[in-house]
């Protein structure tokens, strides 16, 4: 098979879901707004069952979910009715997912389902199923096409029924006013949870290179090389009247021949650019990247009380 067919019938696999993730937002009606008001006003858990390939959707949209302030629970439909009903509270709401929502599995637990719980929302492409006749509420994910040449595998369906997923999050997110530090409560590892929580003061060099406005050259020097960031700071009275870098003894040995004399003050780089400890460190990543500068001194109170590294922040995954 030549690259170009295979490309032809990649893009056209995009086309054919696409075309029906169209044709679902424009059915959306008030049964999705019904159904996220009822797991908004819930007071227990949203509870996602599934089977098969919507089993493996459910936990991607209880993931979500949990990750964004919606208490949620998968609860796999052929165990439900071996035990595993045991997790439902009659104040829970069940969403069940099926596109033909007429499996075995998803015909005999339904109406226990409804049962068990305050609410029952299903998710399925029929709506003369068992599943939809059982449900409290029924949200449609019916399409026209798998996009599987064999009109089997299930591929539009199930893109389908995620992207409903991704959409009933979003506006429970925006109806709990779920912001950016509400989000990092629930990622507090990784990258992601460093850069929404991590704070300067974890970042700070052990070292504290700093040296008088009198210091001479060798002074600076033997600072700076101390350091391991290339950059000293200038002192006087424990305020902070200036920087020197690896880059201005570099420009200043170019430009004088006798150096004997210089000292920190003649050289340093005044009002440097500052961060306080407490502030987030992909704030300081910010000032690093709009400066185009490699370290950023830091202060308590106003007060010099280290440096911070750009490539200690990109090591630890702070962009």
């Amino acid at each position: 098979m030549e690259s170009t067919h295979i490309l032809e019938i990649a893009k056209n696999t995009f086309s054919i879901e696409i075309q029906e993730l169209e044709k679902t937002k424009n059915n959306l009606d008030l049964s999705f707004v019904n159904a996220v008001e009822k797991i908004f006003h819930t007071q227990g858990k949203l509870v996602v069952v599934g089977i098969g390939k919507s089993a493996h959707i459910a936990n991607k949209i209880v993931a979500t979910l949990n990750s964004t302030g919606t208490p949620s629970q998968f609860l796999h439909a052929s165990e439900a009715i071996h035990g595993d009903l045991g997790l439902l509270a009659k104040e829970d709401v069940v969403l069940c997912i099926s596109n033909s929502g007429n499996s075995p599995e998803i015909a005999t637990v339904a109406p226990i389902l409804k049962n068990y719980a305050s609410c029952l929302i299903g998710m399925t492409g029929n709506p003369k199923s068992k599943l939809a006749e059982a449900s409290d509420i029924v949200i449609s994910s019916a399409i026209s096409q798998e996009a599987c040449p064999n009109q089997l595998a299930p591929t539009s369906s199930t893109t389908v029924q995620i992207a409903l997923g991704d959409a009933i999050a979003v506006c429970l997110m925006e109806l709990r006013n779920f912001k950016p530090e509400n989000f990092a409560k629930f990622h507090p590892g990784g990258s992601l949870g460093k850069n929404l929580t991590a704070r300067v003061q974890q970042f700070i060099s052990e070292l504290k290179p700093e040296v008088s406005k009198e210091a001479n050259i060798r002074e600076v020097i033997i600072s700076i090389s101390a350091s391991k960031h290339g950059i000293t700071v200038v002192t006087e009275d424990k305020n902070i009247i200036g920087v020197i870098t690896d880059g201005d003894l570099r420009r200043m040995l170019m430009n004088r021949e006798d150096v004997s004399k210089v000292t920190a003050q003649e050289i340093m780089s005044s009002h440097p650019k500052s961060i306080e400890k407490t502030a987030l460190a992909k704030e300081a990543m910010q000032i690093l990247k709009n400066n185009n500068i490699g370290q950023l001194v830091v202060t308590e109170n106003g007060k010099y009380i280290g440096i911070i590294d750009l490539h200690t922040l990109l090591d630890e995954g702070i962009i």
